[in-house]
């Protein structure tokens, strides 16, 4: 692991920022959801691996070009954050564009991956760590990084705010790069949904969603602290291992099937339950794309439900059927409630989503591969999401290492629980 600025593989690093080309959304104001607003205290880090025929022979002004055509036509992450009178934040849609680090690694690609193997928090070298605030006022909420191997391959790490959007709404934004940079654009700039739930007038009180967390006030610092380090581990898992994973989990009940995502929730929650005996792991948090919902052009925190499952049995004693079953058929979603929430009081409160309980976030969707860089698809893609609660978040995510089909599954908790989970996966389910 990196633990100093003296050990680092990354040299020659410098600092700009780039906006639209011209004058695109100067002036206008983009208002935020409850959901938005909900969501705030998370960023969602999303690293690109490319070959080096990806930007051979492009200097850092013909890449800058091609952003600046980009952001054109995606000026809303370009704004910063501002408050109306009541205290609410909204974007101005200012053109300040996004924060571009460059850097230089003394490794290729071929060796960095394969460090990778040993130390996933290598990938967050490559991708910014900045939070919005404390001077919420000039904090960028979307950050680029490209990192040059020493074999030509090149690394693009882009850190998102997720008040602008969920995971699939990160990778629109980014696609629309690779469109750029093969000279095609859409025929409408991308926007955010605005619409703001009006609050029901109620005598009593709205409770807060079981899939959140209450935290802060945190103010203009948009982030929040652990009391635990979190620490992430990831795995390759191929359809033929997942459908063995459902054949284990459904047995003879030739009937019933589990579907993938569902079964990796039931592998983890139950593995995450038998290790931490003393804690109680009743309610785990499902994050879903919503299938009712399409909002192609543009970004928002409405493509995915929020739902939680909770039973009043020891998730231990459940066999695994019984818990998939549990998962498909007692979800509810709390989706609506969160707008509610965040609308109905005078004094927004600030919330965990993810890590508020056990999240399992299934982008098994997310269209993250689509990214096209003058004809090159990345080769390999690490995404996390940053500033989570202590209850750990596991990301389903598409992969294709060796050029196998499958998914990735990324886990994140605290790190006295990171080797107890390995172990039991690799012994009770098989998986390393």
């Amino acid at each position: 692991m990196v633990s100093s600025i003296e050990q680092s593989p990354l040299y020659d690093i410098k600092t700009s920022t780039v906006g639209p080309g011209y004058v695109s959304g100067q002036g206008a104001v983009q208002p935020l959801s409850g959901m938005d607003l909900a969501m705030k205290l998370h960023y969602i880090r999303l690293v690109y691996y490319f070959p080096s025929q990806a930007l051979e022979g492009l200097t850092i002004i013909n890449i800058k070009e091609t952003m600046f055509n980009w952001l054109i036509h995606a000026y809303t992450p370009c704004g910063r954050f501002r408050k109306s009178d009541s205290g609410r934040p909204y974007i101005k849609c200012n053109d300040c564009g996004v924060r571009l680090i460059e850097a230089r690694c003394n490794m290729s690609q071929d060796e960095w991956l394969e460090s990778v193997d040993d130390d996933d928090a290598r990938h967050k070298l490559l991708v910014p760590s900045q939070v919005l605030g404390p001077d919420l006022l000039y904090s960028p909420p979307v950050l680029m990084q490209l990192t040059k191997f020493k074999c030509g391959g090149t690394a693009i790490g882009m850190s998102w705010a997720h008040v602008l959007g969920d995971a699939f709404s990160a990778a629109a934004f980014i696609n629309l790069w690779g469109q750029a940079t093969n000279k095609q654009y859409p025929a409408q700039p991308l926007s955010m949904v605005h619409s703001i739930n009006k609050a029901q007038n109620s005598k009593s009180p709205i409770q807060n969603p079981l899939s959140v967390k209450r935290v802060g006030p945190v103010n203009d610092h948009w982030v929040t602290f652990n009391n635990k380090k979190i620490e992430t581990y990831s795995f390759f898992v191929s359809w033929v291992e997942l459908t063995r994973l459902q054949s284990k989990i459904c047995g003879d009940k030739d009937n019933q099937q589990i579907p993938p995502f569902e079964s990796i929730c039931t592998m983890i929650w139950q593995s995450v339950a038998k290790i931490k005996r003393n804690s109680v792991v009743k309610t785990v948090t499902i994050c879903k794309k919503d299938p009712e919902n399409s909002f192609e052009g543009n970004i928002t925190n409405k493509t995915q439900t929020v739902k939680v499952v909770k039973t009043d049995v020891s998730v231990e004693e459940l066999s695994p059927m019984e818990l998939g079953m549990l998962i498909m058929n007692q979800a509810m979603d709390e989706t609506n409630i969160i707008e509610e929430v965040m609308d109905s009081e005078n004094e927004l409160p600030d919330f965990l989503v993810y890590g508020a309980n056990l999240t399992f976030v299934d982008l098994h969707d997310a269209p993250i591969y689509d990214l096209n860089i003058r004809g090159h698809k990345p080769i390999y893609i690490n995404c996390t999401i940053d500033n989570i609660g202590d209850e750990g978040v596991v990301l389903v995510f598409p992969s294709r290492k060796d050029g196998s089909n499958g998914v990735r599954v990324s886990i994140s908790l605290p790190e006295n629980h990171i080797s107890d989970v390995r172990s039991m996966l690799k012994k009770d389910w098989s998986l390393s």
